[in-house]
């Protein structure tokens, strides 16, 4: 399985999760784990996706997730999983 990690923070406003989620449905991304919360006006939101069937790279995915982004005002980032693990082992 390859994991990556689907972080979204800005204003909160409705319709960000539908959007984020159908982005990831149209290249075949299937979102294992969801957590959002709202702190005074602002949204903050994490995905644990699977990427193992997706049909685009990486790099696609990457961007197009930042357009979507750009279109609801958030900051949508993505990371790989197993190296966000490398990043933070001791």
């Amino acid at each position: 399985m390859q994991k990556a990690l689907v972080s979204v923070t800005g204003k909160d406003k409705p319709g960000i999760i539908a959007k984020v989620s159908t982005a990831l449905f149209e290249m075949n991304i299937n979102v294992l784990e969801i957590s959002q919360t709202i702190l005074d006006g602002y949204f903050t939101m994490l995905m644990i996706v699977d990427m193992t069937d997706a049909s685009v790279a990486f790099s696609t995915v990457s961007e197009k997730l930042s357009v979507v982004g750009e279109e609801l005002g958030e900051v949508i980032n993505i990371q790989r999983a197993d190296i966000f693990d490398a990043m933070h082992r001791i």
